[in-house]
C-alpha cells in the first residue's frame, strides 16, 4: 500500500532495500491511470541525516525528532498553492516538519503558512539571477539539515542535488511543467527539436541522481529516466470551505483566476465579451505576467468595455475563491501552440469547480478536457475564436444548466478529482524516504 511503512524506500544503486516496493510501484498504485510496475529498477537510498537541523527544530511545529522536509524553490512564492498549501501542508499534517525555502517576492512573507515554516532569501532577477543563485541555494539547502530536499524548478533540482552531495539528504524532483518545450518560443522552428532533445537529456540526467520524481500531471513521465521513480501527485482540488455559487437569472459575470497574458487568452476574453449581451461583466483575479496589460487596456478602451471589466489583482487564495463564487462562469482560455497548455492541469480549473461554476475551456488541452468531460462541468471550445467563447456564454445563459454543471463540477472536485488521494500518495512516498520516528521504530 502507498502508506505502508513496512515497505522502505528504494535508492540509487540497483538493489531493493529489504525487498520493498519501488517508489513508483508503491506510490502510484492508488491511481488507475498509473498502475504499479514490477520488476527491476529499485535502488538503495542514501542514509538520512539525523535530527533535521537546529533551525528546523526551532521553526517547525510537531515532534522535534520528526524528519525535516525542505521544499526548495527558485521562483515559487512563499505561500504557493501547490508547493505549500497542498504538498507541504499534507506532509506537515502527517507529522513531518516542513520548511519552504524560497525567494523573497517583495512583499512581507508570513512566518508560516498551512503548517509550513517560511524562510526567504534574496536573489537577482531574471534567468541570470536564477542561474547565479544555484550555488548559494545549494549551500542554504545543505545548511537546513533537511532529511529530504523537495525541489520545484529545474534550477532548484540542480541545487538540491548539489546540496545532497554535502548533506546526504534524499532528493525529490517536483515537475510542474513540460520543460523540454519551454524554449520553443525563443528558438527558430528548425532548432526546436534540438532544443527539446537537449533539455530532455538534462532532465533525465538530473532524475538519475534523485530518489523520486513527482509529476503534477500526465504526459510528463517520458522526459525522465527511470519509470520506477515516477510518482504522480496531480494538481487536484484541495477542499476549501467556500460557499458555492447559487445560480439564478440576471446578467452574467465571467471570471478568470490566476496569471493573465496573451497566451492565456486575455485579448480573446475581451473580444468575446464584446460579442456578449451588453450587461455581461468580466472579473479578473490575478496579474498580467507577460507585459501585455497596456495592450489589454488599450483594446478594452477601443471596444468600450472599460466599465465592464473589474481588475482585482492578486488576492490570497481563499479570498480569490470567495470572490470567484460570486461570478457565474469560469474561464480557462489557454491559447493553442504551447505544449504546456496542451498538458495543462491548472489550479484555476479546480477552483472554479469548487466554487460551483461551469467552466469554458480549450478543447485542445487534453488534461483539462478530460476532467470537464468526465465531470460534465463545462463546455469545450476553440479558445482562439472569440465567437466560439461568446457562443458558449450564450449556451450557459440558462441558470438551470449553469446550476447543474456547477453542482457536478463541485461534486467531482470534492470526490474523483479531490486532493486527498494525491496527498496520500505523496505521504506514502515520504514514509519510505524519511520514516517518522514511530514508523521507523515499528
Amino acid at each position: 500500500m502507498a502508506g505502508d511503512p513496512a515497505h522502505p524506500a528504494v535508492g540509487r544503486h540497483g538493489r531493493r532495500a529489504h525487498g520493498g516496493a519501488s517508489a513508483r510501484g508503491a506510490g502510484a498504485a492508488a491511481h488507475p491511470r498509473h498502475p504499479a510496475r514490477s520488476g527491476g529498477g529499485g535502488q538503495r537510498l542514501r542514509r538520512r541525516p539525523a535530527g533535521g537541523g537546529v533551525a528546523g527544530r526551532a521553526l517547525m511545529p510537531g515532534s522535534a525528532t520528526a524528519p525535516l522536509v525542505c521544499m526548495l524553490s527558485a521562483a515559487h512564492p512563499p505561500a504557493d498553492v501547490r508547493v505549500v498549501a497542498k504538498e507541504g501542508a499534507a506532509l506537515a499534517e502527517a507529522g513531518w516538519r516542513v520548511l519552504h525555502l524560497c525567494p523573497a517576492n517583495g512583499a512581507a512573507a508570513p512566518g508560516s503558512h498551512a503548517g509550513v515554516a517560511i524562510r526567504t532569501y534574496a536573489r537577482g532577477g531574471g534567468w541570470r539571477g536564477r542561474l547565479g543563485n544555484i550555488p548559494a541555494l545549494a549551500r542554504r539547502a545543505a545548511a537546513s539539515g533537511a532529511a529530504v530536499l523537495h525541489a520545484s524548478e529545474p534550477d532548484a533540482w540542480l541545487a538540491a542535488i548539489l546540496a545532497a552531495r554535502r548533506s546526504g539528504a534524499r532528493v525529490v524532483l517536483d515537475v510542474h511543467e513540460h520543460y523540454p518545450s519551454r524554449l520553443d518560443g525563443r528558438l527558430p522552428k528548425p532548432l526546436r527539436p534540438l532544443g527539446r532533445a537537449a533539455i530532455r537529456l538534462a532532465c533525465r540526467a538530473l532524475s538519475r541522481r534523485a530518489d523520486a520524481v513527482v509529476v503534477a500531471k500526465d504526459g510528463l513521465d517520458g522526459d525522465f529516466a527511470d519509470p520506477a521513480r515516477i510518482v504522480p501527485v496531480r494538481n487536484y482540488a484541495a477542499a476549501e470551505p467556500v460557499e458555492p455559487r447559487r445560480h439564478g437569472p440576471g446578467p452574467l459575470t465571467l471570471v478568470h483566476l490566476g496569471a493573465l497574458g496573451r497566451s492565456r487568452g486575455a485579448l480573446e476574453m475581451l473580444e468575446a465579451l464584446a460579442l456578449c449581451p451588453g450587461e455581461t461583466r468580466l472579473s479578473l483575479i490575478g496579474r498580467f505576467t507577460d507585459g501585455s496589460e497596456a495592450d489589454f487596456t488599450r483594446r478594452a478602451a477601443q471596444l468600450g468595455l472599460e466599465a465592464a471589466v473589474a481588475r482585482h489583482g492578486w488576492m490570497p487564495h481563499r479570498a480569490a475563491l470567495d470572490l470567484a463564487a460570486t461570478a457565474d462562469i469560469g474561464l480557462v482560455l489557454f491559447q493553442p501552440g504551447v505544449e504546456n497548455h496542451r498538458l495543462a492541469l491548472p489550479h484555476k480549473l479546480f477552483d472554479c469547480m469548487l466554487a460551483g461554476l461551469p467552466v469554458i475551456a480549450p478543447a485542445f488541452a487534453e488534461e483539462v478536457a478530460a476532467v470537464i468531460r468526465e465531470a460534465g462541468c463545462g463546455l469545450l471550445v476553440d479558445t482562439a475564436d472569440p465567437a466560439a467563447i461568446a457562443g458558449a456564454v450564450r449556451e450557459l445563459a440558462d441558470p438551470g444548466r449553469r446550476a447543474a454543471m456547477g453542482a457536478a463540477g463541485r461534486a467531482a472536485a470534492l470526490g474523483r478529482f479531490g486532493w486527498g488521494a494525491e496527498a496520500a500518495r505523496l505521504v506514502g512516498l515520504y514514509r519510505r524516504l524519511a520514516p517518522l520516528p514511530d514508523e521507523a521504530a515499528a
